[in-house]
Formats: C-alpha cells, sequence, structure tokens
C-alpha cells in the first residue's frame, strides 16, 4: 500500500506585460491596517527637463548657458515603478524564503572561491 503524501502543482501564468526590473533599494513600513508596504527604487542622478546652449556665429550648437532644474547636480532621483504590500504571516514566509536564497548564493560563493583556489594552488 502506497503511503504518498498528498501533493499540489502551482502553475505561474504571467501578465503579458510582465517585465522584471532592477532595483538597487527600497522604502516602506506598516499601513494603518498592519500590512507590510515595500516600494522598490532605482537610484539614480536626475535627468534635466531643459537645457539651453548659444548658437556660434556659424549656426552650430554652443556652449551650455543654463539648466533646469538648478538643482540637478546636487540632487538624486529615486524611481519607484513598483512596490508590494503583504500581510504579517506573508511577511515572515517572504523572509525565510529570502534567506534561503541568500544561504544558497553564499554556499555557491564559497564552493566557487574554493575552487579557484585550488586551481591557483591557494596563490591570489
Amino acid at each position: 500500500m502506497s503511503h504518498k503524501k498528498p501533493e499540489l502543482t502551482f502553475k505561474y501564468i504571467f501578465n503579458y506585460a510582465y517585465n522584471p526590473v532592477y532595483v538597487n533599494g527600497a522604502q516602506g513600513g506598516f499601513s494603518p491596517r498592519g500590512e507590510m508596504v515595500i516600494n522598490f527604487y532605482l537610484e539614480r542622478q536626475p535627468l534635466p527637463e531643459t537645457i539651453s546652449h548659444e548658437i556660434t556665429l556659424e549656426g552650430a550648437i554652443g556652449r551650455e548657458i543654463s539648466v533646469e532644474p538648478k538643482d540637478l547636480t546636487s540632487s538624486m532621483v529615486r524611481y519607484i515603478d513598483s512596490g508590494v504590500v503583504m500581510n504579517y504571516e506573508n511577511a515572515k514566509v517572504f523572509h525565510s524564503w529570502m534567506g534561503e536564497k541568500l544561504r544558497e548564493v553564499e554556499e555557491l560563493h564559497k564552493a566557487r572561491t574554493e575552487f579557484e583556489q585550488s586551481q591557483t594552488g591557494g596563490r591570489a
């Protein structure tokens, strides 16, 4: 008699517009309902709204004379394209899953480093 455990298979369906994006930071906290809100951003230098140049006597574009906004060189942009909201229980599961994935990549990195050192005889 087979004592096979019950199982469930999840099939993944992707929205046609699915497009993973690179992020290098997150901002968030908890909503009034106690749900975790995480907004992912890409941090980058801002782009100008306008740049004005002189026109030379020959009719060519000359030196830059003004840029808007004025604080362009002293500011940064945190472009937020996506975010997630999850309850406490799901946040704990996500935290555990992320921890497992980080341990996996650390083990891969450790194995790669050990392999490379074995190939060079321990020389750096």
